[in-house]
């Protein structure tokens, strides 16, 4: 199903003491026509914007400036802040789905904590909204993660958060969240995988040790050396790639084109183009701009395959080797706690539906 993150999944601006005060006993109409005048005021019609700026336009005169980040960046913080206090947006759009919202209102030291704090119940809660083999590759991928958070002591998504806070000094800014949802992303991208493919990518996921500087994550901002390390990538994992890069291009192209449709300016409602700025990892620069004066389909990346045969064995597998390491555990403790155990209907009945899949 095609998801409009235009309208469903925007996020109302905040209020903020930058906001120009106006003068008293003003009509609600006239009140909105002077913030109006004052954003059209503050725009800058020809900003000196970062290098990591990229410039779009659409058929109706609509400009999108799209901010590449490195997700674990000062800098990229500050090109986003420079960006949007320059060009004033009617919308602003990050690489976020309303899954991963959470992060915008949570301070740095609460997600620093939360980045390191892989624990089991995150694992449970990753396998029941993405199944056993999405759900695991998603606390694989936090793991990565959380080796950079400890690596950097930064908590991923600054960038957004920045969005976030600029967008509500902007009046009648909108905040829109322009990515996939995180779910059908993991789910396409395990099925795309062999499982030979799957456990050499949870191998490399597991042992990864190697040292991160903030040098190195400034280094991602540089597009020629996101292409070489994107075209290694490809080599390696062609499938991965295409769910989790390429499709999230068209994507995001899709909900930043959404986002640049003309708005409606007062005091009579007349349709004028519309200012984005879209804030998206700079691995997502190109992929973006390949893809903005295609056709896109929309609903081709958003369906997902139902589970597998070989889904319902592992899973079921997992399930009894946990509850058979428990069993074995308390038998080695009381042999009498360990048959009590493995007597119980509801153990039985797990082991009788690994014998006998349902239909």
């Amino acid at each position: 199903m095609e998801q409009d993150n235009s309208e469903d999944d925007s996020v109302g601006p905040t209020e903020d003491d930058t906001q120009p005060p106006f003068p008293l006993g003003l009509t609600d109409s006239e009140a909105v026509e002077v913030l109006w005048q004052v954003r059209t005021q503050r725009r800058q019609a020809d900003p000196d914007l970062p290098d990591t700026v990229t410039r779009l336009t659409t058929p109706e005169g609509s400009i999108v400036y799209l901010v590449g980040t490195a997700h674990f960046s000062d800098s990229s913080k500050n090109d986003v802040a420079t960006t949007i206090r320059a060009v004033q947006p009617d919308v602003v759009v990050v690489e976020l789905c309303q899954y991963r919202v959470s992060m915008l209102k949570m301070d740095e030291k609460t997600l620093l904590k939360e980045a390191k704090d892989i624990n089991l119940e995150k694992v449970q809660q990753a396998i029941k909204q993405n199944g056993v083999m999405s759900g695991l590759m998603q606390i694989l991928l936090l793991k990565v993660s959380a080796h950079i958070t400890e690596q950097l002591g930064m908590a991923p998504g600054g960038e957004f958060r920045e969005a976030f806070k600029e967008a509500g000094k902007v009046p009648f800014c909108k905040f829109h969240l322009g990515d996939r949802p995180i779910p059908v992303t993991f789910k396409r991208a395990i099925a795309a995988l062999s499982l030979w493919q799957k456990a050499r990518l949870a191998w490399g996921l597991c042992f990864l040790s190697d040292p991160i500087s903030k040098e190195d994550v400034e280094k991602c901002k540089q597009k020629d050396l996101l292409e070489q390390t994107m075209s290694e990538m490809i080599g390696e994992f062609p499938a991965l790639h295409r769910t989790i890069v390429a499709e999230r291009d068209i994507y995001l192209t899709h909900t930043l084109r959404q986002a640049a449709r003309c708005v409606e300016a007062p005091p009579n409602a007349e349709k004028v183009a519309a200012v984005v700025v879209g804030v998206v990892g700079m691995g997502h620069v190109p992929g973006i701009e390949k893809n903005w004066d295609k056709e896109l389909n929309i609903h081709e990346i958003m369906s997902v395959a139902p589970p597998s045969r070989l889904g319902w064995v592992v899973r079921n597998v997992l399930k009894g080797a946990m509850w058979g390491l428990l069993g074995y555990a308390c038998f080695r403790a009381s042999k009498g706690v360990g048959r009590a155990l493995l007597s119980l209907p509801t153990v039985q009945s797990l082991f009788e539906n690994i014998r006998t899949p349902s239909n």
